[in-house]
């Protein structure tokens, strides 16, 4: 505890958000859109924001091996159970998706759900996807993001300060497509929709892309 008795920042950030995020990410819709996210996954396949493994269950049996990155080590530990029931090995790498440890073209794709919005220097992070993925790759994305909605816009750009602060750096404003082709991809298939609940918190972005 800190001396004003308020939960240390570094335990919350480290013990407690990984657990609130995997009870908040999973089921349901969410777990539709995961599947759909990892639908024709093949190959060698690195997950930038692994988390607790939420999307190891939806993994196809054409992926021969996931490389997972994730920051929360907490998280790894939440996974355990995921990763052990699937046929699909998966092998923890790093923990930066701005600096990801793996070889120029070496992945056939990459699956980012909800993480796109937490990593502070996202275009840095893209860059690095673009240079891991082999020739003719596919990034596979389902994330949150910027409203086209003024009103809803407008909130997002308010409350993102306080979203940062309690979810680990996550951004509501984020325009996810603009950023994704900026990066030099063409994306190939784009979905952008509310999902139930509060409009500045459920604006979404599924799809896939290319590095042209």
């Amino acid at each position: 505890m800190s001396p004003e008795g308020n939960l240390d920042v570094g335990v919350y950030e480290e013990q407690v958000l990984p657990r609130l995020i995997d009870i908040a990410l999973r089921g349901g819709e969410l777990s539709r859109i995961r599947r759909r996210a990892a639908s024709g996954l093949s190959g060698e396949v690195l997950e930038v924001g692994f988390g607790s493994g939420l999307n190891v269950p939806f993994y196809p049996d054409t992926v021969t091996r996931v490389r997972a990155v994730d920051p929360a080590r907490v998280a790894r530990g939440l996974s355990a159970k995921r990763v052990a029931a699937s046929t699909v090995p998966v092998e923890f790498v790093g923990l930066d998706g701005q600096d990801l440890p793996i070889e120029d073209g070496s992945v056939d794709h990459v699956l980012v759900t909800w993480t796109l919005c937490t990593i502070p220097d996202v275009e840095v992070a893209l860059s690095e996807i673009r240079r891991v993925l082999r020739r003719g790759g596919q990034l596979h994305f389902a994330e949150h993001g910027r409203s086209p909605d003024a009103a809803t816009a407008s909130w997002q750009d308010r409350l993102t300060p306080l979203q940062m602060r309690l979810f680990g750096g996550c951004h509501l404003n984020r325009q996810v497509d603009t950023l994704i082709e900026s990066a030099g991809f063409e994306l190939l298939e784009l979905d952008k929709r509310y999902l139930s609940g509060p409009k500045p918190l459920t604006y979404t972005f599924e799809g896939r892309a290319t590095p042209t």
